[in-house]
């Protein structure tokens, strides 16, 4: 990853943390105690906060300004860390280490992990609705931003994604599955990410475009490293327990086309990224440079 590429990432990564932060240091009175501890913990737990800086470098690169988007970022990690904490369940996942720190439902139970969960999804609604409103936007820049979201979660999205990922019945015995489950668990939040935040930057319709592809691409290429990893690093190292996919004996990329195969993947996913967001001409550089370093990344 090149010096341009990690300071832009860390820039927006250090401004969006701080801003979660304030925004975590308020609790509304009407939210009790231990929901809200338990949705904050999960919250503030760290991570590459990836999605939220995607949705703030699409919004800036075609002209927009990061912090009339920043509740947009905000309701994205929500939505993210909810998908989290419902994975790591004993019912889903039965995960213990998230992020290098215990899994919520470890800490807090995993009736209030669940619920913390359910009520940060409906706040990821919720705060930008509002938020977005008080900047100004259009009502319509505002539904299809939104509209784009609602379905990078629901059963076009996540949810999708992870029943296909968890129930046996669901398996199809084919190559393509491993890349379907991964477009609808990973990728789609990506894309989510990149197209709101290019709708609310004020972007053309062949730049929306350009961003849903890229989106793809490159949530592809993370999947594709991310069970690689999964199989090739250690719990200091991912921050997560590694080989859980092997020992659940998921369907994988590593699974289906072994580890080189794998990487020569996720190598032609971050190109295809690359070369699409490339097409749409100035302010791309961060993402082209993002999705050529994806290969080396070691977390």
């Amino acid at each position: 990853m090149n010096d341009f590429v990690k300071n832009e990432l860390e820039k927006n990564r250090l401004y969006f943390e701080e801003q979660l932060r304030s925004f975590c240091s308020c609790k509304p009175d009407a939210i009790p105690e231990r929901l809200w501890q338990s949705m904050t913990y999960s919250l503030l737990a760290g991570g590459k906060r990836l999605r939220p800086v995607l949705c703030l470098q699409a919004a800036e690169s075609v002209g927009g300004i990061r912090e009339k988007v920043l509740s947009m970022a905000i309701a994205l990690e929500m939505v993210h860390t909810a998908s989290l904490i419902h994975d790591d369940l004993p019912a889903m996942d039965n995960d213990s280490l998230r992020r290098g720190k215990p899994t919520n439902h470890i800490i807090f139970g995993d009736a209030l992990a669940i619920l913390a969960g359910d009520a940060l999804l409906a706040w990821a609604f919720q705060y930008p609705l509002s938020k977005l409103s008080e900047e100004g936007f259009l009502s319509s820049s505002i539904i299809h931003a939104l509209s784009v979201f609602a379905e990078a979660i629901g059963p076009f999205g996540i949810c999708g994604g992870q029943v296909l990922d968890t129930d046996p019945e669901s398996f199809e015995p084919s190559p393509l599955f491993v890349k379907k489950i991964a477009l609808q668990k990973t990728a789609i939040l990506i894309k989510s990410a990149v197209v709101t935040g290019a709708i609310l930057g004020g972007a053309s319709s062949k730049q929306i475009s350009a961003f849903e592809n890229y989106g793809n691409h490159l949530g592809l290429a993370f999947q594709i490293v991310d069970d690689i990893l999964d199989v090739t690093s250690t719990a200091e190292e991912l921050g997560k327990t590694p080989g859980k996919d092997a020992k659940q004996e998921k369907t994988t990329f590593v699974t289906q086309f072994g580890i080189e195969e794998s990487r020569k993947m996720a190598l032609q996913e971050s190109e295809e990224a690359a070369a699409v967001i490339s097409s749409i001409g100035k302010n791309t550089e961060f993402f082209q440079e993002l999705a050529l370093s994806l290969a080396e990344r070691s977390r």
